[in-house]
């Protein structure tokens, strides 16, 4: 373990520059072994303990002199192509995953970037490219090992610690440092995808027929919609370059007819792109089209679920994405029907299965200048959505650990704070999506 000099420059800070870890000691263990030693320190200490990957999904920064535990020398993967899963440490991100697996023809269900680490996506529940087919990341959890509060390492499945297992598929950070999981692959064989961006004229004209067209597409098909708002930088290709634009991500998974055929009636109401083109891909390829926010940075989030997306709501995501001075320059819609609505019988409290449609809006790039603009412009946002929102949220989505609880349905949450009280007594996991015992 390090401990940090005063002065020392923060080599420690996470994806998410909106959190600023403050450690006494940083951690970088290469085995469990070294988890739980770190556990104990920290427990036994009264220390606060913050647990990193990538960062992508902090929320909480860690206080002066606390002790931070990052879990990349963890990361490490395993293929087994007969079984079709893989094992990965707990500091391991999905690209690498995906790369390993992919060599015996196999894909997980993996994030959509592949710089977000395996563990914090899994345990909170997990929603990426194969989700609509072979549900969330969580529901392909086969066991994982987990350094608990009192410093044990366990082995969870659904035959070993079962109530500690169903915490973890969906929990979030709540219950122990995951330092390795193991997890199912799916066959996946041609695909094809691509992104074409297209005037902002259309926005409606595309919202309304991706709506219509949502409860009939084959989970083949895995589309999302961003209204997205480039800057005016000669990095930006000169047709999308500083003006809004409509931007339609599309993966097909499969050769089938109904693929297509659904695939045809969406561009049929987009008109010509102004950029961009659907072709053949290999995975590991559609992995990278859809990170809005490649580089580590200070952002606003706000996230909301929907039944439907009624015209009030759609009129409110093109304004706000449109006007040139608003912070709000990336907003995403997408469909989630399908496979998540048909839950394996032992699945754990990953929510929210049957609601269709999901709402991201970001103001990236942000500063201590624009920070408050920011904040205030999303607030506006969330208030003028609410009406029309069912008040749930996916918890990877989830930048605002105040509405953790929106996260579950009640009774999974109750279930959720009876096994925090079991396994964590103490709240030693408290800098995350917390779930007070």
């Amino acid at each position: 373990m390090h401990e940090v000099a005063p002065g020392e420059a923060p080599f420690w800070l996470p994806w998410r520059r909106n959190v600023v870890p403050k450690p006494g000691v940083v951690a970088d263990p290469v085995s469990s072994g070294d988890v739980v030693r770190a556990v104990a320190h920290a427990r036994d200490r009264g220390l606060d303990l913050d647990v990193q990957c990538g960062g992508h999904g902090a929320v909480r920064a860690l206080p002066h002199n606390g002790l931070l535990l990052r879990t990349g020398g963890l990361a490490a993967v395993e293929i087994d192509p007969r079984r079709r899963t893989a094992r990965a440490g707990g500091g391991t991100r999905w690209g690498d995953v995906v790369t390993a697996a992919a060599e015996y023809g196999l894909a997980p269900v993996s994030g959509t970037s592949p710089d977000v680490g395996v563990a914090g996506y899994t345990l909170g529940g997990g929603l990426g490219w194969l989700t609509r087919r072979h549900g969330f990341a969580a529901d392909n959890l086969v066991s994982a090992e987990v350094v608990t509060a009192d410093a044990r390492a366990l082995r969870v499945s659904a035959d070993a610690h079962e109530d500690l297992f169903w915490a973890l598929r969906g929990g979030g950070g709540n219950f122990g440092v995951v330092t390795e999981l193991e997890m199912r692959l799916h066959p996946i064989g041609r695909i094809s995808g691509g992104v074409l961006f297209f005037p902002f004229e259309r926005a409606h004209a595309i919202l309304d027929a991706y709506r219509s067209l949502a409860h009939r597409e084959p989970e083949d098909v895995v589309t999302a919609v961003v209204l997205v708002r480039p800057p005016d930088s000669d990095e930006v290709p000169e047709p999308l370059r500083g003006r809004p634009v409509v931007a339609l991500r599309v993966c097909v998974l499969s050769e089938a007819r109904d693929a297509a055929r659904h695939v045809d009636r969406l561009l049929s109401a987009t008109g010509p792109p102004l950029l961009g083109g659907l072709g053949p891909l290999r995975f590991p390829e559609l992995t990278a089209l859809s990170d809005p926010q490649p580089l580590p940075q200070v952002s606003e989030e706000h996230t909301d679920l929907f039944d439907a997306l009624p015209d009030a709501v759609v009129d409110e995501l093109v304004s706000v994405c449109e006007h040139p001075d608003s912070p709000v320059s990336v907003v995403e819609v997408r469909n989630w029907t399908g496979a998540p609505g048909r839950p394996p019988a032992d699945a754990g409290p990953a929510g929210h299965r049957n609601t269709p449609f999901s709402v991201i809006a970001i103001a990236p790039g942000l500063n201590e200048r624009t920070l408050e603009g920011a904040r205030s412009a999303m607030a506006r946002l969330a208030a003028r959505l609410a009406p029309h929102a069912t008040g749930s949220v996916f918890l990877n989505f989830l930048s605002d650990p105040g509405r953790v609880a929106a996260a579950y349905p009640p009774e999974h949450l109750g279930r959720l704070r009876e096994l925090k009280r079991r396994f964590d007594p103490d709240n030693v996991f408290h800098l995350n999506h917390n779930i007070r015992p």
